[in-house]
């Protein structure tokens, strides 16, 4: 029986065609597929633009049902095959045939769940819902293709499979979340990919990004790939069964502060970043070796331009192609894991680049971001912000947390630039910005995201932990939801690093008028839990280096920060350091470069990094220094207020109150004879600490162990007198 073109297009209007060849067809499926006819058979669509020849042929057997007529020149094939038969397509391209699953015979795969959940911000398993899934559906492997773009007029997925044509892929719109979807048969991972959008205008947009892409091109390639489902190969199990994010911030938290792409380069070949296997092997050891107890590591999400250190990320849910792929990352998070290493990763929710073929007017509206720039957009990095009011872009975000927690196993988020998105004048002046409902400065929508955020993650993961960058007054970061807070279970303490760099950044003549720079913390250590943090803000943008902020000649600016350090390691809070400061680098942090391994052939950087190591020893193995970090009961002053000397003391207890650790520090370059300080308990108090040793550096005046004598000082009745070593931090240890 002959068909006429008229009857394989029946139910089709001619513009609906012209609409679909030219590839501005909204609803694809409509047209292409099996479709029924009157006469009881099957039509079967299919556009392959290039294509020669079409064979529908039966699935399983291979056997030929019909060989399709071209019924458009911009290659619209059709034919008709009996009605219950399962088909596939065998396609004659000019230089290879192809057999093949019909893409456009199978039916909607997100399920009304899924929607619902996407639509109301709530789908915290987004990666497994939206993105490129390798999967299975009949029986047929290939790639489910999802994206959300409500404001599209049509979307196509592209690729290498395709020649990077969007008439070739059309996806199916889900109207009720505004998600568009395909699924490809016998695609597999590795794939490049990216959706080709036209706007609402009818203007097709640059090829855009999957935002919720698992894995990435390294820059500056900018394709998203498919990544694989299968999960990953841990080794963790113990960790993963001892691990309590709060318990474990009871103790001891030192943190090692890391880019990954500067920590040391391969100057061998090209002078390259070391990969995610190579820093399992060199890394680790060396962290588990100085004593840290967490890695954190500069943004490794995706982001297109290397001189951001990652904080202007594009792919929230991949791991930067720049050092391997997402298996090698889940590979290191293991090894560290395996040495006893947490892992905490810097997460940016304040902001995202204006790239083209990001997220930016993603479907030609702005969809994550807000249409106002006064609310939407960052001057100080020329950046796009995140519209918070949108449930989806909320449940975005929430769910790229906890794609790093859930399926990473990283034990932490430190979530950077809090403040900026806490105060809607945020670095704007008066007029450049909209106040909130109630006429006030806070963004009403950042809190209650960052207090659903901490409730969802310490429910979700009770193992991890969340850190704020939030360098304002801002009431409550840490305290709980439920207490009116935001949630946070840390908040790096900047004020903190910013009055104490100031002091230790004086000639010592001067510091006695500055004493309270080194005491004020404590004025506010217990209003929050805090962090330390001497971080890789503080060695950059003409800040210099830490040894660079010291006074004094050469041996006083070694002995300075010997002092400093181990005094911020006695001092109440959690420590943070970025890296190459534990060996005193001279120099600012360049990301293009190594840190300056060389120098550990000279001894006071290599006594600088002994310090280090034996200081996070100490405070690894002595409860008084961690407990007294978040209760007040364990800490006292010793020394206050000897401006005159320059010397702080202070006493930190266990919670039995049965070990105490005096800390001294002499910030002038005067030796202090006959210093008397009063100590809460007779008894012997041993030397643990002395940065001015001569391994470390230092001018080599001992303490060694003091006996405590009946004699009243500093309202207590019994005392130790000794000489304190000049521009130095000791510690002395009295158990009972």
């Amino acid at each position: 029986m002959i068909i006429d073109n008229s009857e394989l297009l029946a139910n089709v209007h001619p513009d609906a065609v012209t609409s679909l060849v030219e590839g501005r067809h909204g609803d694809p499926f409509a047209i292409l597929g099996r479709h029924h006819t009157s006469n009881g058979a099957s039509v079967v669509r299919a556009f392959l633009p290039g294509a020669e020849k079409l064979d529908i042929i039966e699935r399983g057997t291979g056997g030929r049902l019909a060989t399709a007529r071209l019924i458009h020149p911009a290659g619209l094939f059709a034919a008709n095959i009996p009605d219950a038969t399962h088909y596939d397509l065998r396609i004659g391209w000019p230089d290879a045939t192809q057999n093949t699953e019909d893409p456009y015979s199978f039916g909607p795969l997100l399920g009304e769940l899924d929607l619902h959940l996407i639509a109301q911000g709530t789908h915290y398993n987004l990666a497994q819902a939206l993105g490129a899934v390798h999967m299975t559906v009949e029986g047929v492997e290939g790639v489910r293709f999802a994206v959300w773009a409500p404001n599209a007029r049509r979307v196509s997925v592209v690729g290498d499979f395709n020649a990077w044509d969007g008439r070739r892929h059309p996806m199916r719109l889900r109207q009720q979340a505004g998600v568009w979807e395909i699924f490809i048969p016998r695609l597999t991972p590795g794939e490049r990919y990216k959706y080709e959008i036209i706007d609402p205008h009818g203007h097709t947009l640059p090829q855009k990004a999957d935002p919720v892409a698992r894995s990435a091109e390294a820059a500056p390639s900018t394709a998203s790939i498919v990544a694989s489902s299968a999960p990953f190969q841990w080794n963790d199990d113990d960790w993963m069964r001892r691990r309590d994010g709060r318990s474990r911030l009871e103790g001891a938290v030192s943190v090692y502060e890391v880019h990954v792409g500067s920590w040391i380069r391969n100057a061998s070949d090209g002078n390259r970043p070391l990969d995610w296997v190579e820093l399992s092997q060199r890394l680790v050891p060396y962290v588990r070796e100085m004593g840290f107890t967490h890695i954190e590591l500069l943004p490794i999400m995706e982001h297109p331009f290397g001189g951001s250190w990652g904080y202007q990320p594009l792919g929230l849910f991949a791991p930067t192609g720049r050092y391997g792929t997402p298996e090698d990352f889940a590979y290191f998070v293991d090894r560290c894991h395996d040495a006893g290493i947490g892992v905490i990763l810097d997460w940016v929710p304040a902001h995202f680049p204006t790239d083209i073929w990001g997220m930016a007017r993603f479907d030609g509206t702005a969809l994550y971001e807000h249409e106002d720039p006064r609310e939407g957009f960052h001057r100080d990095w020329n950046t796009l912000i995140y519209n918070l009011g949108r449930n989806e872009v909320k449940g975005f975000l929430i769910a790229s947390a906890l794609e790093w927690l859930e399926r990473y196993h990283v034990d932490a988020l430190r979530v950077d630039a809090v403040a900026s998105m806490l105060y809607r004048d945020y670095s704007r002046e008066e007029g450049e910005w909209i106040p909130n409902q109630y006429g006030g400065r806070e963004n009403l929508e950042a809190i209650e995201f960052f207090k659903h955020l901490n409730s969802i993650v310490h429910q979700r993961c009770p193992h991890a932990f969340t850190v704020a960058e939030e360098s304002t007054a801002f009431p409550g970061v840490t305290k709980s939801p439920e207490e009116g807070g935001l949630g946070f279970d840390l908040k790096w303490n900047m004020g903190w690093m910013h009055d104490t760099l100031h002091y230790i950044s004086e000639d010592p003549v001067y510091r006695k008028y500055h004493h309270h720079s080194m005491t004020f913390g404590m004025v506010y250590a217990y209003s929050e839990r805090f962090m330390l943090p001497i971080s890789h803000d503080e060695v950059v943008h003409g800040k210099g280096s830490l040894l660079g902020k010291m006074p004094g000649d050469e041996w006083q600016k070694y002995a300075n920060l010997r002092a400093y350090l181990a005094f911020m390691w006695a001092h109440p809070g959690k420590k943070l350091l970025f890296m190459g400061s534990e060996l005193a680098q001279p120099t600012e942090w360049n990301h293009d470069a190594s840190v300056h391994w060389d120098l550990l052939d000279q001894p006071q950087h290599l006594g600088m990094q002994r310090l280090v190591r034996d200081i996070n020893h100490v405070y690894a193995h002595h409860t008084e220094l961690q407990y007294s970090d978040f209760h007040p009961e364990g800490f006292e002053w010793a020394v206050a207020d000897d401006s005159e000397n320059s010397v702080f003391g202070m006493l930190r207890y266990s919670q039995s109150r049965s070990e105490i650790m005096l800390i001294l520090s002499n910030m002038t370059p005067v030796v202090r004879s006959g210093y008397r300080v009063g100590v809460p308990s007779e008894g012997l108090w041993r030397e643990v600490i002395n940065s001015d040793a001569e391994i470390y550096g230092g001018g080599g005046i001992r303490i060694g162990d003091r006996h405590s004598e009946t004699v009243a000082s500093h309202g207590r009745s019994h005392s130790i007198m000794l000489e304190l070593p000049p521009l130095a931090t000791v510690m002395l240890r009295w158990s009972s």
